[in-house]
């Protein structure tokens, strides 16, 4: 995609369907006019009343507790500069995204147009009392180091220059793991910090908290070493000068034990790296671009310890593992601060994360066997979903005991609990999957790729590198839309009906016929057949010519259907084909199954539907925790509806007892487990949170599904195909460009699961 094409992606993204990136959305009912008269006039007088008494009741009658404000004056936005408040909006609403999706917290952006340090100060002091925490967000030194110290005196609510003491936290957790792994003392190391700004002096603050030595510490901004006898430092930098006499970065870098990068690309060369101390520990966190590039820097040193800002570099310092759960533990015990102690808390709950076993869903997400504490991860990844879980409790606690919180928290474990239930309003499903396909991406056809939406999908695969797609249609057309969309790249178009295609057509012809020429297909039929874009689409999966198929934009399901199973066929071992559907819901993804294949399965085909589902799930990193689903509750119907259902059970229970799955049960009941407890405390599930259903026909399946997604705006990914010999998978009529995206990804997955288990199968045989 050329540059002109990505900034005008980035442009509509923004814009549509509706401008920028965050909502206001009512908590309360709002439908009746006795609703109504709740929410405002004359019902809202009361909380006002109770708010007057004691200010402290605005956290129990208002949004307060969950609120932050993310504030800049835009003096210091990302890599762009002093660009003002209104060109910084769209990434204050981006670190309003990441506080929700992260831990769940509302966020209004506040834009402030002054540049006067007092104003600031005074406009921010003025409409504190609306927010719980207050984030503190690209405004430029040494202006920042002011206002955050004055704001932190003068409110009784948590705030945090995010720009200094985010990368501070997470990079100090890095650097005790690094030490660790490096053998060497904190207290011992020569630190080299590249870079004077916000970052760099809470950086160097909090290390000295971890206990660095100032002594050890040598700071270079653009001028080089920062040295006590210059003249005209801020108080900041003369806090960090040296006395050492030395003038370049490179001459600090002599026997170095650290390097710092809080700075700018590529001024850290190779040379430079082979000069540091045995078992270099060098931090490059410039964005998007390190001080020197990873390769280049492993290439150097094989005793090297290397972390960048980057997610595509092993090791990444990003922000996002700090902010959202370090506020989310102030705000739970209305803390009246972020204190230090809070910090040095994160810092700790960080490195220890790293040095526990790592969920198998992060494993899968990053394309790892297993992830271990080691020079390659001595940080814990974004993805992890147990940051919500130990972060916030270990900032909360030392909140707590620095007396700085107000609610302190008595039951733990509850918190805990709380705590992972509101991951479920965050999709992280979508992102683990595009990520784990960009690990190993794998040739996948388009069928209908002169269709728009199919080409942009295609488009978006390619540039993102999900997949090499091979592009399936008229040619002519195909072209045509690329020269629209302004996809210029070298893709592989096949048109089946062109005169070109004629060698391949008449070997996939004559290979089909071979295969069926007992089952009616004459050679004239099956070369006729192969004109058809599905048949030959099929054809190229089975004689290895693409990894993947995706299919059924434009046609109904069944058609799509019938040759893949005529071609490609069942998977060894399996008796039936079942779909499964991903929602992204409220409480997390939801697997409904199955939503397209089997129109009345019997007891035997509801128990192979089941277990084809249970490795799907698995496949996206989660266990798998079922209910089969009916109209009845555990034997409350005798119609045979019910029976079959109750029968499936029966046999999952007893030949796969290591299942978590129960049923007959009502939907209701599956997905309420305080209701399922009290009535129910006997069941498998009794307690658990349900994330998988198993209906008892295609349409009680297919019409929940359909519901989800029109009436809650549910996003789907599916149907995913099961129990295929081959990795296709088949779109439903006029899916979304996203769909089509994310069924790329199902697909390549697929393929790369199917690849393991024929490389597992072969090394099985004898030789």
């Amino acid at each position: 995609m050329s540059k002109e094409s990505k900034r005008r992606e980035a442009l509509v993204y923004h814009a549509k369907p509706r401008p920028g990136k965050i909502q206001v959305v009512p908590t309360k009912k709002y439908a009746t006019q006795r609703d109504l008269s709740l929410a405002y006039s004359p019902g809202v007088a009361e909380p006002c009343l109770e708010n007057e008494k004691d200010k402290k009741n605005v956290y129990k009658y208002t949004a307060k507790g969950n609120l932050v404000a993310v504030i800049s004056n835009g003096t210091a936005v990302l890599g762009l500069g002093n660009i003002g408040p209104e060109a910084s909006k769209p990434v204050m609403e981006g670190k309003g995204l990441l506080f929700k999706i992260f831990a769940d917290i509302d966020v209004f952006d506040i834009e402030v147009d002054t540049e006067n340090v007092e104003e600031f100060i005074q406009t921010v002091k003025m409409i504190a009392p609306t927010f719980g925490g207050i984030n503190l967000e690209d405004i430029k030194a040494p202006e920042a180091f002011e206002i955050e110290r004055r704001l932190k005196e003068e409110l009784d609510i948590p705030v945090m220059h995010d720009d200094q003491h985010g990368t501070a936290i997470i990079s100090a957790a890095a650097l005790l793991n690094a030490l660790e792994i490096a053998e060497k003392k904190i207290e011992d190391v020569q630190i080299v910090i590249s870079g004077a700004g916000a970052a760099a002096i809470s950086c160097s603050r909090l290390y000295q908290a971890c206990g660095a030595k100032r002594k050890n510490m040598v700071m270079c901004d653009s001028k080089g070493v920062i040295r006590d006898d210059r003249d005209t430092l801020s108080k900041e930098k003369a806090e960090f000068a040296t006395h050492r006499k030395i003038d370049t970065l490179r001459e600090a870098m002599q026997d170095a034990d650290v390097f710092i990068g809080l700075s700018m690309a590529d001024i850290v060369d190779q040379a430079m790296l082979k000069t540091m101390a045995s078992n270099p520990i060098v931090f490059a966190m410039a964005n998007p671009n390190p001080e020197i590039k990873y390769q280049l820097a492993i290439d150097a040193r094989d005793d090297i310890i290397m972390a960048t800002g980057r997610s595509d570099n092993p090791n990444q310092v990003n922000n996002v593992l700090g902010f959202p759960f370090i506020f989310r533990g102030a705000l739970d015990v209305r803390a009246t601060k972020i204190n230090e102690a809070m910090k040095m808390a994160a810092v700790f709950a960080l490195a220890k994360l790293a040095k526990e076993p790592v969920p198998e869903q992060v494993n899968i997400a990053y394309g790892e066997t297993r992830l271990t504490f080691g020079r390659d991860y001595i940080i814990p990844k974004p993805f992890d979903p147990r940051l919500i879980a130990e972060v916030p409790p270990a900032v909360a606690k030392a909140a707590m005991e620095s007396g700085v919180a107000t609610e302190p928290i008595e039951d733990w474990e509850k918190y805990k609990d709380e705590l992972l239930e509101r991951l479920g309003s965050d999709n992280k499903v979508v992102r683990l999957l595009i990520n784990r396909a960009k690990l190993n991406p794998k040739r996948v056809v388009f069928a209908e790729a002169d269709h728009l939406d199919v080409l942009k999908a295609a488009q978006i695969v390619y540039d993102e590198g999900i997949a090499t797609p091979i592009l399936l249609g008229r040619k002519e057309t195909i072209l045509k839309l690329m020269e629209e969309i302004e996809f210029d790249a070298d893709i592989e178009i096949i048109d089946p009906k062109s005169d070109e295609e004629e060698e391949r057509k008449n070997k996939y012809a004559k290979v089909y016929w071979e295969q069926r020429k007992r089952k009616g297909v004459t050679l004239f039929s099956a070369e006729k057949l192969m004109r058809e874009r599905n048949y030959f689409a099929a054809m190229m999966v089975n004689e290895g010519d693409t990894d993947a198929l995706i299919s059924g934009y434009s046609r109904s399901y069944p058609v799509v259907v019938k040759p893949m199973l005529e071609l490609i066929g069942l998977a060894p071992g399996s008796t039936r084909i079942a779909t499964t559907n991903v929602m992204m819901t409220q409480r997390g993804p939801m697997f409904l199954s199955d939503t397209s294949i089997n129109i009345n399965p019997s007891a035997n085909d509801l128990t192979r539907i089941a277990q084809m589902t249970a490795g799907v799930v698995k496949m996206f990193g989660m266990e798998p925790v079922m209910a089969m689903i009916s109209y009845s509750n555990f034997g409350s119907s005798k119609n045979q509806t019910a029976v079959k259902v109750r029968e499936a059970v029966e046999y999952l229970h007893k030949r796969h007892p290591d299942l978590v799955v129960d049923g007959e049960l009502q939907t209701d009941f599956a997905l309420n487990k305080e209701m399922l407890q009290d009535t129910f405390p006997f069941s498998k599930l009794a307690g658990k949170k349900v994330n998988t259903l198993i209906f008892p026909n295609l349409e009680s399946a297919n019409i929940t599904y359909k519901l989800l997604k029109e009436l809650n705006k549910a996003d789907s990914i599916g149907p995913i195909m099961m129990g295929m010999k081959k990795p296709v998978h088949i779109l439903q009529l006029d899916a979304s460009v996203d769909e089509i995206v994310n069924m790329t990804a199902i697909a390549v997955i697929d393929a790369q699961q199917k690849e393991k288990q024929a490389a597992r199968l072969q090394s099985a045989l004898p030789n």
